[in-house]
């Protein structure tokens, strides 16, 4: 059934920046309307925002689509300030050649071997947490769950010291908050005390890593200071904004995940049963949350040269959102996307992206994810809802503030 504020009249002034409540609680109806009817769809002067599968798809893959954003930062931050130093020296908004120096240092420090090695602390960190979760007065699956695991899970990569890991949540917030459309003056002012605040904090850790080096097959801050055989290293500016980006994107890609997941799992019960039945459906599972309630709803590209999609031809210097979410519920790729199939072969969802610049941390997020959801549905087949979620009301990002929970 259409949404009602998903009018004819509604489709023409869409604008994310202005996004009403209906859509941050369900943003569905409203990509489906789009791609029906604007699915390249203006969102102001060379601004365009894509719902089809194909499109984004195809934007991934462009080589005219960019991800330098310094020309759209430099006004929405201000030149030389914390957050734009920050969002213009990270992996994820930069091309080649830093895109591929900082990209290849990553990788190698998040090898499969690496990977391999976190599946116990990682399992055990789970179970610890589960412990724990049944102790709470009033259980919150995000604050005493879901955030709790990446924030352990980067800070044990980057080795740090537990009484410092507190603020990075709240950091970590803050300054992906402020690459909304909108962001208040407020939120970019928590966004640039943030970055300076984590900056501190890093640099205090590198300087001691630099003088005690740990195993660099084991230690991603080790790995990522001593760089490669070839020589190859970052600069301390990028070395700093880039572990700020893998606590960034972990957090965000993990909890969200999580949370999204449990709470589709739960309103969708007869999959939570059927999860905790077959637990070797963990693995298809965990692909088919991150299609359903895609954790980034929202990624962007500049163009460098013109390209044509569908039908248009947009010029070069044009900004596109990708509708990321929209194109994991596009019927044209998934089959009844509206349903939640725990066994969805194929399934080439775009969540983590696509090309040179998918996820670099998309492997660690499936590991957090497969042993936590696998780990929850064993210890607490019972679980359910026991109040009003709390959604979280930012576009880009999808997720919960507060997830209250009955284990028993």
């Amino acid at each position: 059934m259409p949404h009602p504020c998903v009018t004819p009249a509604w489709i023409g002034s869409f604008n994310l920046a202005t996004a009403p409540p209906a859509f941050i609680d369900d943003p569905y109806p409203f990509y489906t309307a789009l791609r029906s009817h604007s699915p390249v769809h203006p969102l102001g002067p060379h601004q365009w925002l894509l719902t089809r599968y194909d499109d984004v798809a195809a934007l991934y893959r462009a080589p005219q689509a960019k991800s330098d954003k310094r020309r759209e930062f430099a006004p929405k931050f201000g030149t030389g300030t914390p957050l734009f130093e920050h969002h213009t020296t990270s992996l994820v908004f930069n091309d080649a050649p830093l895109h591929t120096r900082v990209r290849r240092l990553m990788l190698g420090a998040l090898n499969q071997r690496a990977i391999a090695r976190m599946e116990a602390g990682v399992a055990a960190l789970v179970q610890r947490l589960l412990d724990q979760l049944a102790d709470q007065p009033a259980p919150d699956l995000i604050a005493h769950f879901a955030a709790e695991i990446p924030v352990e899970v980067i800070g044990n990569l980057l080795d740090v010291p537990a009484a410092e890991r507190a603020p990075l949540r709240a950091w970590s917030l803050a300054i992906l908050s402020a690459l909304e459309p909108a962001p208040s003056a407020e939120v970019l002012a928590r966004g640039h005390a943030a970055v300076t605040a984590f900056c501190d904090q890093l640099r205090s850790l590198v300087a001691h890593r630099r003088a005690h080096p740990g195993d660099p097959q084991a230690d991603v801050l080790t790995r990522l200071i001593q760089g490669e055989a070839d020589g190859t290293q970052l600069t301390e500016t990028e070395l700093l904004h880039n572990c700020i980006f893998l606590l960034n994107a972990g957090h965000e890609t993990t909890t969200n995940l999580i949370g999204n997941g449990v709470h589709a799992l739960l309103t969708q019960r007869a999959a939570w049963d059927r999860l905790v039945a077959e637990p070797g459906l963990i693995h298809t599972a965990v692909e088919e949350l991150l299609r359903f309630e895609s954790p980034l709803q929202l990624n962007n590209r500049q163009l460098d040269a013109p390209l044509v999609l569908g039908g248009l031809t947009l010029p070069a210097g044009d900004f596109l959102t990708l509708g990321v979410g929209a194109a994991n519920h596009d019927p044209a790729q998934f089959h009844q996307p509206a349903v939640l199939d725990l066994a969805r072969k194929p399934n080439h969802h775009l969540a983590f992206g696509h090309g040179a610049h998918a996820c670099a941390g998309l492997n660690v997020a499936r590991l957090e994810a497969r042993i936590a959801l696998g780990a929850l549905a064993q210890r607490y087949p019972q679980l359910a809802l026991a109040g009003a979620p709390v959604r979280d009301r930012r576009v880009r990002f999808r997720g919960f503030s507060a997830l209250p929970v009955a284990v028993s």
